[in-house]
């Protein structure tokens, strides 16, 4: 028997100040790096954030950007323990596509982050570069969806 839970739909929108505490709450960094909760609290404000809502409650979140060499980029998904692989960080991705308006959607996550790596894949996303440097041991790969 399925959990209702996953048959819920999932709606996805434009962040607002009241949804940021809910956002941060199922975000484990952000409850033990306070500079995670200013970005989030910055990008609700500057529009670039977008939430998914389950059942009533907050599913996950992406921070957009319309400022990596001219083009669009996610530059953060986070996905609730509970909600993972169930769609939320698919939704967020899809909605991030239609909010963007250039031709190019670029992302990107760190080389040890398998899951991040499989869901961008599977959003059609593929791999574009390489940045070295930022973690240490650890390389960013940066991924690409052409959009139009």
């Amino acid at each position: 028997m399925q959990n209702r839970h996953e048959t819920d739909p999932i709606i996805t929108r434009v962040a607002r100040s009241g949804d940021v505490e809910a956002m941060l709450a199922c975000d484990a960094y952000a409850q033990a790096h306070a500079s995670r909760g200013d970005a989030v609290r910055a990008a609700v404000c500057q529009g670039h954030c977008l939430v998914a809502i389950r059942a009533g409650q907050v599913a996950g979140y992406a921070l957009l950007h319309g400022d990596f060499f001219g083009y669009g980029f996610v530059s953060l998904v986070v996905v609730a323990p509970g909600q993972q692989r169930r769609g939320v960080g698919q939704r967020l991705l899809t909605a991030a596509e239609s909010a963007c308006h250039t031709a190019k959607l670029f992302t990107s996550t760190n080389e040890s982050n398998l899951a991040a790596q499989r869901l961008f894949a599977s959003a059609g996303f593929v791999r574009s570069g390489q940045i070295e440097h930022l973690d240490e041991n650890d390389p960013e790969l940066v991924f690409v969806k052409f959009l139009r």
